[in-house]
């Protein structure tokens, strides 16, 4: 069942910075809020080993280390 939520004393500037989001995107103040809620807390995407390969080529890596690092990168962001 949805839940109606609500932001008590919001700062002027945020306000107007997120009405200027939303107009960009072409929504509703609450649109705009609901989106970026809703990005906020998706799953993030999972790296199959195939596109990690193509990662590592793409960036031309040279060392094994080098593409521990991207893993683990991808890993802490998540």
């Amino acid at each position: 069942m949805p839940v109606n939520l609500s932001v008590k004393n919001a700062p002027d500037d945020v306000v107007e910075r997120l009405r200027e989001r939303a107009a960009k995107h072409h929504r509703s103040l609450q649109g705009e809020l609901l989106a970026i809620i809703e990005e906020a807390v998706r799953q993030p995407a999972r790296l199959t080993p195939r596109e990690v390969l193509a990662e590592v080529r793409r960036l031309s890596l040279q060392t094994p280390a080098e593409a521990v690092g991207i893993i683990r990168t991808h890993r802490d962001g998540r």
